[in-house]
């Protein structure tokens, strides 16, 4: 029997495949070898094909599979622009998913922080990152791309005497340019869970 997840991954691939850009590969950015995509998602080697989604070992019908064909299907031309960096509510409509965000994408970690600051280099690894733009703030933070041209900046408090840890979580400038604002939401949530069994 086929899950609500797996119905919407194949209603958008059928979406993506019944009237295919021509520059889908490039504006992935990705390689495409017939029919098949190739593109790195969420730390791991993506294949989308017109009858599914696999990431790593995977097929996928879950939220990753949503927000992966979600990607492909508002893929452009437009370069990512990271700077400045944008709170997730600041993008338009977003209200309904800012206590959701916080609550899975930056609270989910602050238990971890200490854990995090430790794996840095393996986290910045797996997930294309690279040092977070000077200025950001924080004890630590980095970027990181859990698709290719959506980018997470994550800022670190450690613990004091006065203070509890605290993360902060941004977005690439244009990040709603290539997934809308639900999507975004989700992306923040899971790449936080990758980040979370990168450190164990």
């Amino acid at each position: 029997m086929i899950d609500n997840y797996e119905k919407i991954v194949q209603d958008n691939l059928n979406q993506l495949y019944g009237n295919l850009p021509k520059d889908l590969a490039k504006n992935l950015p990705g390689e495409q070898d017939g029919e098949r995509f190739i593109l790195d998602a969420f730390g791991e080697k993506c294949l989308i094909e017109p009858k599914g989604i696999t990431l790593g070992d995977e097929k996928h019908s879950s939220v990753f599979g949503i927000l992966i064909s979600l990607y492909a299907l508002n893929a452009c031309p437009d370069v990512s622009v990271p700077t400045p960096l944008k709170a997730f509510k600041e993008f338009p409509d977003s209200m309904p998913y800012v206590g959701a965000f916080a609550t899975h994408t930056e609270k989910l970690i602050v238990p971890h922080v200490p854990k995090i600051k430790k794996s840095v280099l393996t986290i910045t690894k797996t997930l294309k990152g690279e040092e977070a733009p000077a200025g950001t703030g924080g004890d630590f933070s980095f970027i990181v791309y859990p698709l290719p041209k959506i980018a997470l900046c994550y800022i670190f408090y450690e613990p004091d005497d006065d203070f509890p840890a605290s993360v902060t979580c941004l977005y690439s400038n244009n990040a709603l340019l290539f997934l809308p604002v639900d999507g975004l939401a989700d992306v923040g949530e899971y790449c936080s869970k990758k980040i979370l069994k990168l450190i164990k």
